[in-house]
């Protein structure tokens, strides 16, 4: 099948698909969006993150046809041209990045909060970034990432 959609505001098509890839598969390896990643394959650690028409879903669990002329945002266009997002440098001066395969979904994530809530307590920080796992950091500096990347953009 023929795939049609909106990335990062850009029309991209894909030909061949298969009717039951994911968008993640279809983002990474039809695409060329390598940011969001494939861990689990199960929904379960957030690392495919990206937003499906403005809401915050985990590209590994929607099949591709169903974005069909529909607008996803991936990591990548978070960022503002070459700039990179407030909360794309916090995750960075915060040390928040150690193997980088959880980061682009816990940058969608975050982003996905602040735009929801710009002055999270610790506690709704938490919940937000729950369905996403690190196997690196121990969360601290994560959780500083999100706080700096709120002051910055209050």
């Amino acid at each position: 099948m023929r795939l049609r959609l909106n990335i990062n505001g850009e029309t991209r098509e894909a030909d061949g698909v298969w009717e039951g890839e994911s968008l993640l598969y279809v983002l990474r390896e039809r695409l060329g969006f390598p940011g969001s990643k494939n861990a689990c394959e199960q929904g379960e650690c957030g690392s495919c993150s990206v937003y499906l028409d403005g809401v915050l879903v985990c590209s590994c669990l929607v099949l591709a046809g169903q974005a069909e002329g529909r607008e996803v945002v991936t990591v990548e266009g978070i960022a503002e041209g070459e700039e990179l997002h407030p909360v794309q440098r916090a995750f960075v001066e915060a040390g928040g990045v150690q193997c980088g395969f959880c980061t682009p979904g816990l940058i969608v994530a975050t982003h996905d909060l602040l735009g929801r809530n710009p002055d999270p307590t610790d506690a709704e920080i938490r919940e937000a970034l729950a369905g996403n796992l690190c196997r690196c950091t121990g969360y601290e500096k994560i959780l500083d990432a999100v706080r700096l990347a709120a002051e910055r953009m209050s």
